[in-house]
């Protein structure tokens, strides 16, 4: 089998790779046993409009995905991707999914391993993979956003971290352009939990329970994922790791890690707990040099955090999206109820949390070898989206940037909607937003521009030569254009 880059050929390995270790693949919501072709005749129209927002009461507990783990330095596993039938918020629904699942297996690595993954596409479209906010090389096999995986194609592809990668939390998803929103919507999402971020706990809170709060939402079209022509305002049904209203239990007083992740194409989360507090240790997966607390977390689609929660006395509490306004030319997001949080059992003496934490980097503090202009623009309908008045093109290079250097852009949102700048390769500082100083927690991956708002942020280009690519995170508008080729010359 083959992967296509534009225009070039690249031979795929044909060695179907293991998985090291799955656990707890009963807890995943279940799967025909056959597929069923994105154009069949059955489906429905894309244009149908989605049907209300599914609720349900909270009467089973919150599931982790099952896992696979690195071992003697090395994650081995093979990805089908498929469009099956799961089971799905109380109902048999066509997703498009991973292994079969529509809360697929988590990715769990240490910095320094490598990982190889037997990549085989089952859809009737091309796809191809990619590790979002992980540094890594991407160019060849590794996180190479220019791969093809065409409809049959199995690729093998193969990742070298290094030692200095940062613990946290990261997901993985697809990237073809034009695609990438259909296909994550459709359930094409999962996580990497990269481990070492208790390295930088107090001994007392090593080894507390930690939780995944993966957050995907679908928007639901009879008895499928309705994966086209996608509307962020539409009617839209929040999970929890692929249920619906799962009940979270944690004892009055004690400290729990809750990996927060936004694995979905478009929509936002204003995530809160009312009366407690999120106490931010990592943000897209870079460990923060100070502990802060936050009443609630906006979450825009791609980014991640990493938080301490202690348990309230006890009580029965919703963890729940506030409503969330995106700017005059976005959407209003409506509050809705992620999972129910049950403190409850013998209470705990609260654990003193930690002040300072982890070193980071502090771009402010280096020499600027180029300064670089972003404008992110949309037309009047809303319709197509442009980075410097350019739409996405693949043979063109927009930026050019020297490795082992630090550069500092601004990024301009010239339009009446919140738009999430990302880059891949490489994190950034966010130095000021519309003039206002940002305190330096951490390098991030992900971050929101407000409506004709100004940002400006540094980023160090180091270990990695290559051709990658910075674009909106909101996959509708990455889709529509609003991406850009940044080639990193050594």
């Amino acid at each position: 089998m083959s992967a296509h880059t534009r225009g070039i050929r690249i031979a795929a390995g044909s060695v179907l790779a293991p998985l090291v270790l799955v656990a707890g693949c009963t807890a995943q919501p279940g799967t025909s046993a056959h597929s069923h072709p994105e154009t069949s005749p059955a489906a429905v129209s894309s244009t149908t409009s989605p049907s209300p927002a599914l609720t349900a009461r909270a009467t089973t507990d919150l599931r982790d995905p099952s896992q696979i783990v690195s071992a003697n330095g090395l994650l081995r596993t093979r990805i089908v991707v498929e469009r099956k039938k799961v089971r799905l918020a109380g109902r048999e629904v066509w997703a498009l999914t991973y292994n079969g699942l529509y809360m697929p297996p988590t990715l769990r690595l240490r910095p320094g391993d490598r990982m190889e993954i037997a990549f085989e596409n089952k859809l009737d479209k091309q796809t191809n993979l990619h590790v979002h906010g992980m540094h890594v090389s991407p160019a060849g096999r590794s996180d190479n956003v220019f791969l093809n995986i065409e409809p049959g194609e199995t690729f093998t592809y193969r990742y070298a971290f290094p030692k200095g990668l940062e613990p946290g939390t990261y997901w993985y998803h697809p990237h073809p352009h034009t695609l990438s929103a259909t296909q994550t919507a459709g359930g094409m999402a999962g996580l990497i939990v990269v481990d070492g971020l208790d390295r930088y706990l107090p001994a007392s809170l090593r080894g507390i329970t930690e939780r995944v709060i993966a957050l995907k939402d679908f928007q639901l079209v009879g008895d499928r994922i309705k994966t086209t022509d996608l509307k962020m305002g539409a009617p839209t049904t929040r999970t929890v790791n692929g249920q619906l209203n799962p009940r979270i239990r944690i004892r009055p007083g004690e400290t729990q890690l809750w990996r927060l992740a936004n694995i979905g194409a478009n929509i936002f989360y204003k995530v809160a707990l009312p009366g407690t507090k999120f106490h931010v240790v990592a943000q897209d997966g870079y460990p923060v040099n100070k502990v802060y607390s936050a009443d609630s977390l906006v979450i825009p689609a791609g980014a991640r955090y990493d938080v301490l929660v202690q348990g309230p006395a006890a009580r029965t509490a919703e963890l729940e999206t506030l409503p969330y306004n995106s700017g005059k030319a976005g959407n209003q997001f409506p509050r809705a109820t992620l999972a129910t949080v049950r403190s409850e059992g013998e209470p705990m003496r609260p654990a003193a949390l930690p002040t300072s934490f982890a070193p980071v980097d502090d771009l402010g503090k280096e020499t600027v070898a180029a300064r670089k202009s972003i404008v992110f623009t949309e037309n009047k309908a809303g319709t197509l989206f442009y980075i410097n008045g350019k739409q996405f093109d693949h043979n063109r290079v927009d930026f050019r940037s020297r490795l082992g250097t630090v550069e500092e852009w601004t990024i301009k949102n010239d339009s009446d909607e919140v738009h999430s700048f990302h880059v891949h390769t490489n994190d950034f500082q966010v130095m000021s937003v519309d003039g206002k100083p940002r305190t330096n927690y951490g390098l991030q991956d992900t971050v929101d521009v407000p409506p004709r708002g100004r940002m400006v942020v540094r980023i160090r280009f180091r270990d990695y030569p290559g051709k990658t690519v910075l674009h909106c995170h909101i996959l509708n508008h990455e889709d529509a254009g609003m991406m850009a080729v940044l080639q990193i010359e050594k």
